[in-house]
């Protein structure tokens, strides 16, 4: 097969087309391929990747370009954001996603049949590659790592073959996928679970400046006495003052409390009210809502944008660490804190290669960079937080390690030792020749 083979769009650098090929909604450092191949399915991808190992060209993967690693120059990179086919089984509670499926479009899918998948908080992520690299979704302490449901796996890997892999057909590279992403080979399309959720407690929380300190306390007290159904997270943004902001929060840095409670509504209000009375909300959107809504919780910014972001796993929310974050207040840093636990805590029916279930929060910090900066102005300040983490750091979540956090030596952090060897092993197996490298990546054993 060669590329000739391919029927989306084979492009390379000094086009128009080239450039809104590469450039995602990461716009720090996007890739510079020697070649794109826009595929539309997944014969376009076996004809891709059998084109990359005959002329010996490292193979980057991207569908949104939400969580991208260190933009690779050269190389091949293969866009899947074409293969958008999803089919949903509401008896056997299952769908088929191919590897350009949106978490919204998912979301929609299953919702029409009363069913819901362990989707992220941004509509506009890969669902295919937010799975593979773990998964902490909205539903996460309820139901765990949308990874610990993923049934099967369509995955071209390095000798150009199209393999459906499951636990029964080969327990060892399913293991590595669900957890490792590209390092193994380019899947075109995952089996899921799905979930019999229709309807939530959910919505956000929004806190003036003044109450920040309150806010966090409260929360820090507030997570260690709710249910497993509770799935929250708080973030401390500087809003700016711009029209198309809701009025109340214009100019303020305000803290946003997400909640996201799978239970019924009266059981929910009973459980958020202590935050509730921390303070008056200057706005206060959670009720009982249909699960189809649930991107209205985090509202996630939907434009491209650049950014630079840290983050640490952490065994405790402490007072020092909520020092650290009231410190932020005033800056231009947005800082969030994710309540781990409940079901991540727990193994999976099927292991899988997701590290340090016995986290109990994630901790990070994003900066948005104006066009035309680098991190240089930002790097320092993240390095002062994160150091005030470090006692309590336990390691890395692969799905939030971007850009030059993305290293290798920070990807080896997102797994227990053992384990880590364990997906070199079998990278040496699998792709003993490392073609698939520009990525979140993982060095066959030698």
């Amino acid at each position: 097969m060669t590329l000739h083979d391919v029927q989306g769009p084979v492009l390379r650098p000094g086009t128009e087309e080239y450039d809104a090929e590469r450039t995602g909604f990461q716009l720090a450092g996007p890739h510079r391929p020697e070649v794109i191949v826009g595929a539309v399915d997944a014969a376009d991808v076996r004809a891709a990747v059998a084109h990359a190992a005959a002329h010996r060209l490292p193979v980057a993967v991207q569908a949104t370009g939400h969580g991208l690693p260190r933009g690779a120059a050269g190389g091949m990179l293969i866009s899947t954001r074409r293969m958008t086919g999803i089919t949903v089984d509401p008896a056997a509670r299952t769908a088929r996603v191919e590897a350009g499926v949106l978490g919204r479009d998912l979301v929609a899918a299953a919702a029409e049949h009363g069913l819901a998948p362990l989707n992220g908080s941004a509509p506009t992520v890969g669902a295919v590659s937010y799975m593979l690299g773990g998964g902490i979704g909205l539903l996460a302490r309820t139901h765990g790592f949308a990874a610990d449901h993923v049934r099967a796996v369509e995955v071209v890997t390095a000798d150009g073959r199209l393999r459906t892999v499951d636990a029964g057909s080969d327990p060892d590279l399913f293991w590595a996928l669900r957890g490792g992403r590209a390092n193994f080979g380019v899947v075109t399309a995952l089996e899921i679970d799905l979930l019999p959720v229709s309807r939530i407690y959910g919505g956000g929380l929004y806190f003036d400046t003044e109450h920040v300190p309150a806010v966090l306390e409260a929360y820090r007290e507030w997570t260690g006495a709710v249910p497993d159904e509770m799935t929250s997270s708080v973030a401390l943004v500087p809003f700016p003052d711009l029209p198309h902001l809701p009025e109340p929060l214009r100019g303020r840095h305000a803290a946003h409390v997400r909640i996201i409670y799978a239970g019924d509504a009266a059981a929910g209000r009973r459980l958020v009210a202590p935050l509730r009375a921390v303070a008056d909300r200057l706005i206060d959107t959670v009720g009982d809502m249909p699960y189809a809504d649930n991107a209205t919780i985090h509202n996630e910014p939907p434009t491209p944008m650049g950014y630079h972001s840290d983050h640490a796993l952490v065994s405790a929310l402490t007072p020092e660490i909520l020092a650290a974050l009231r410190g932020t207040v005033g800056e231009r840093i947005i800082t969030e804190v994710r309540h781990l636990g409940g079901a991540l805590a727990k193994p999976p029916a099927v292991p899988n290669a997701v590290g340090h279930r016995d986290a109990q929060f994630l901790v990070g910090v994003l900066s948005p960079l104006p066009p035309g900066t680098g991190v240089a102005g930002v790097r320092p300040r993240h390095a002062e937080i994160m150091d005030a983490l470090a006692p309590w750091d336990v390691g890395r979540s692969l799905n939030f390690l971007y850009g030059d956090n993305a290293g290798e030596e920070q990807v080896r952090l997102a797994y227990e030792p053992d384990d880590h060897q364990r997906l070199a092993e079998l990278k040496a197996v699998h792709d003993p020749d490392d073609l698939f490298r520009l990525n979140h990546h993982i060095s066959p054993a030698s």
